[in-house]
């Protein structure tokens, strides 16, 4: 009975580590963007300012609406009435035009003209204060990370299945044995392998 039960065990385990084979129990995407998110956001730091960029996807040849986020870098305290000039690296023909929409919060309006990275170099002046930063790694053409993590969800319920699958199995097959081991050790009809004695008369 012992043997059978570490056979059972034996069984068990493996049907339990053959269902969660091929899972990928690591950690989510690594992207500067998170999954899930609806935009993307770039930002810069000076002895002065704090800039943040927001954007949604942008494409190549369209029209680009960004939101520039500027604050005071001591109190974090949103600056406005700032004039703010904007140029690429890239390609410096590119204009755009900059308006404040709310206290530190401005829209940005122009166009990229292709699917690469772009950085634009800002020029902030607020009052008598000035500055120039630079915003790196704006993307154009990039697809936000949920597109790709979406798919994901179908396979982690088929493999849910799979494990209880593999478990109804194994049970079923330790139900089997252990049937098949009782029906052995039921104890058979007494036979009589008693013999007659046999007296000899030696008179």
């Amino acid at each position: 009975m012992k043997q059978l039960l570490i056979l059972l065990l034996g069984l068990l385990l493996t049907s339990l580590a053959y269902a969660h084979g091929g899972e990928d129990h690591g950690e989510g995407p690594k992207a500067g963007t998170a999954a899930g998110a609806t935009s993307f956001s770039v930002a810069a730091l000076s002895e002065q300012f704090e800039v943040l960029l927001r954007y949604e996807p942008l494409e190549g040849g369209q029209p680009a609406d960004l939101r520039l986020f500027l604050s005071d870098y001591a109190t974090n305290a949103p600056i406005k009435g700032a004039k703010l000039t904007l140029t690429n690296p890239e390609d410096a023909t590119l204009k755009w035009a900059v308006t404040e929409q709310e206290p530190g919060i401005y829209l940005v309006e122009g166009q990229f003209p292709a699917n690469k990275a772009y950085s634009f170099a800002l020029n902030v002046v607020a009052g008598e204060t000035a500055d120039l930063l630079l915003l790196e790694g704006i993307k154009v053409g990039q697809k936000l990370p949920v597109a790709a993590v979406a798919p994901a969800v179908a396979p982690s319920i088929f493999s849910s299945w799979k494990s209880m699958l593999a478990l109804v199995g194994a049970f079923a097959l330790g139900i089997g044995l252990t049937a098949l081991l009782l029906r052995r050790r039921r104890p058979a009809a007494p036979v009589s392998t008693s013999t007659p004695a046999i007296y000899e008369n030696h008179a």
